[in-house]
């Protein structure tokens, strides 16, 4: 029967009765000497609720417990909000038993254990709860409930509540969906009509499956990280999330940098989408479906799978395959010229006039820039290089630049510079980073340069990240909001300390475009397995992480340090199976910065369905 008061029992929970429970301990917590633990909560609560095997059954890790607080008065109720971090059985004889005992007792206590546990004798045996504070209290005013960050310390002894599945399913998902515009029905997996990423997971043990929605817009303006070890299913669900962006957000553009080329197969639905504008990019030249099926990394059960096969056919008859097309010369922008000008000053201080001359072409520079309306960002126009040619002839004449000099040399040099303006009489064929930011811009939604050679590839996030922020920047367009998907993130962002040459520059451009991006509409998503060796200026920028298993200590101190998460709730990411995760945001859910656990949904599931579409024609 259960004990919840009447006019709680449409929030709370204690599953008729079976969760008799009561808070019985807050603790304070050691500060971590070492960073690289991890954050630690300042308090953790003891929960001591009374024995049932059938409460073992229907126990999971992350539920929210409730249990009143100081703040509480008669016409005013205060509850503190826990975290279920880990509960187990405790028996009474159990722990009574030391090594030291005579042996013979320790194992009749042991053996005897084991009938009491199919018993509900209560008087030796209890289930403990290790809780800690989430940072929101929950006021009840005239039977009013709302939440309000903070925390409140609980009364130890009170009776401890279960949030119930209901008011889960309200805290995470009402303001979600109004944000979203989708009138949620009955949920189910399937991408093109439910726009969740998977079900919260603290009550699928007794059949209830809460879907767990995203703020789309803000996911992506705010940039979102996805964490796990190798096997965690960390393409999975990004393959998923980028799916359920492009079919229920149409706001959203998506351009993925995929070293590992397997975003053609996990998208591989979208891209035969007619609906969907789209492009796949390669280092070289695909020429027919045959070399596309070989240029695709795909999940072993699906490497002979002639459907796949049949799949990649139809992409490749949408003529929605190309290849990068390498810049054979590139226009330096105003501010590299400028540069370039400023170290020939430096090179001649011992020469007054060849300091003028050179200040001449620097006027001529700025005034032309002052008159067009131009930024040092961009690049230099053939009008400009035609004025300084002109002008070269006359100012090493009037300045008297002797014919001996590197300066004579250089002034005669600038007629090469019209070499960058020279249009190749034949239309050669691939596409060129200019190409894909008209793209981009005329309507295409999804742009994948799956390219494996590291160099190509780092290049290509260079300029599209640079042009692409840099337009931005000039019109102040915030929408369509632009997505940068970094898959092996540890590619492209990485700590910027230790690296030179592209390298370096582009971990510079990705931490630029995260710390710049979101105030265009730009967004970044950071996928990887190895944060440790991240940019920690970028890892900064994200409000949005999906985190596995990560076995290393190391990234996980790290992670709990970067985004405030408690170290212990991390450890129980080891022992997540594939498809588990820990979600936490400051923006895009709707408890902002409340670890929650969740089952994402198969991005396979979609790819199985598309392919028996196929079997079937």
């Amino acid at each position: 029967m259960s004990r919840v008061e009447k006019h709680l029992k449409e929030f709370f929970t204690d599953f008729d009765g079976i969760f008799d429970a009561k808070l019985g301990r807050v603790s304070l917590t050691p500060m971590a000497v070492d960073e690289s633990l991890g954050t630690s909560s300042p308090y953790l609560c003891t929960v001591k609720a009374r024995y049932d095997r059938t409460l073992l059954r229907m126990l999971d890790d992350g539920m929210l417990l409730a249990v009143s607080n100081f703040k509480s008065k008669p016409d005013f109720q205060c509850y503190t909000l826990l975290e279920v971090i880990r509960f187990w059985p405790v028996h009474f004889g159990l722990s009574a038993v030391r090594d030291y005992q005579y042996y013979p007792i320790q194992f009749e206590v042991i053996e005897q254990s084991v009938e009491d546990w199919d018993t509900d004798d209560k008087t030796t045996m209890m289930i403990q709860l290790s809780c800690i504070p989430v940072n929101y209290d929950i006021y009840f005013e005239e039977s009013n409930l709302r939440f309000v960050k903070g925390f409140s310390y609980p009364i130890v002894g009170s009776r401890v509540y279960i949030l119930n599945h209901e008011l889960i399913m309200k805290m995470y998902n009402q303001r979600v969906l109004e944000r979203i515009g989708f009138k949620q029905g009955k949920t189910c997996s399937d991408a093109r009509i439910d726009p969740r990423l998977g079900t919260i997971k603290m009550f699928e043990a007794i059949g209830h499956k809460i879907p767990f929605y995203i703020d789309f817009d803000t996911l992506v303006r705010y940039h979102f990280g996805i964490f796990a070890f190798t096997g965690g299913g960390k393409s999975n669900l990004l393959s998923n999330i980028l799916r359920r962006l492009l079919l229920h957000n149409e706001d959203v553009k998506i351009i993925i940098f995929d070293i590992s080329c397997e975003y053609p197969f996990l998208l591989m639905d979208v891209f035969s989408d007619p609906e969907i504008s789209s492009m796949i990019i390669f280092e070289n030249e695909i020429k027919n479906e045959d070399e596309f099926n070989n240029s695709v990394v795909k999940p072993r059960k699906y490497e002979d799978d002639g459907r796949v096969r049949e799949g990649f056919r139809k992409i490749f008859s949408l003529n929605r395959v190309s290849f990068l097309r390498r810049s054979r010369l590139q226009t330096p922008q105003f501010s590299e010229f400028l540069n370039d000008v400023e170290t020939l000053k430096n090179e001649n201080m011992r020469n007054p006039n060849y300091v003028e001359a050179l200040r001449v072409i620097e006027e001529t520079v700025l005034s032309y820039m002052e008159e067009n309306g131009l930024r040092e960002e961009d690049p230099l126009t053939e009008d400009l290089v035609e004025e300084i040619i002109s002008d070269a002839g006359r100012i090493v004449e009037e300045y008297k630049i002797h014919e001996k000099s590197a300066l004579y040399g250089w002034f005669n040099s600038r007629i090469k510079m019209r070499d960058y303006f020279k249009i190749s009489e034949r239309k050669r064929s691939g596409i060129s980073i200019e190409d894909v930011e008209n793209a981009v811009k005329a309507g295409y939604r999804l742009i994948c340069f799956s390219i494996s050679e590291p160099t190509t590839l780092k290049q290509a996030v260079i300029d599209l990240t640079h042009n692409i922020l840099i337009n931005r920047k000039r019109e102040f367009t915030v929408k369509p909001y632009v997505l940068f998907v970094f898959d092996e993130a540890q590619e492209f962002v990485s700590a910027p300390s230790n690296l030179k040459g592209i390298d370096k520059t582009c971990s510079e451009e990705v931490e630029r475009l995260l710390r710049q991006g979101r105030k265009y509409g730009l967004g970044g998503c950071v996928a990887t397995q190895r944060i440790a060796y991240l940019n920690t200026n970028a890892l900064q920028q994200l409000h949005t992480y999906f985190i596995s298993t990560l076995p290393r200590p190391y990234d996980r101190g790290l992670i709990s340090n970067t985004f405030m998460i408690d170290k212990s709730i991390l450890e129980k990411t080891l022992e997540f199976i594939p498809g588990e995760w820990l979600v936490s945001s400051y923006i895009a859910t709707g408890m902002e910065n409340v670890p929650i656990f969740i089952t994402a949904d198969n991005a396979e599931e979609e790819i199985e369905k598309y392919l028996r579409k196929i079997e079937k024609v």
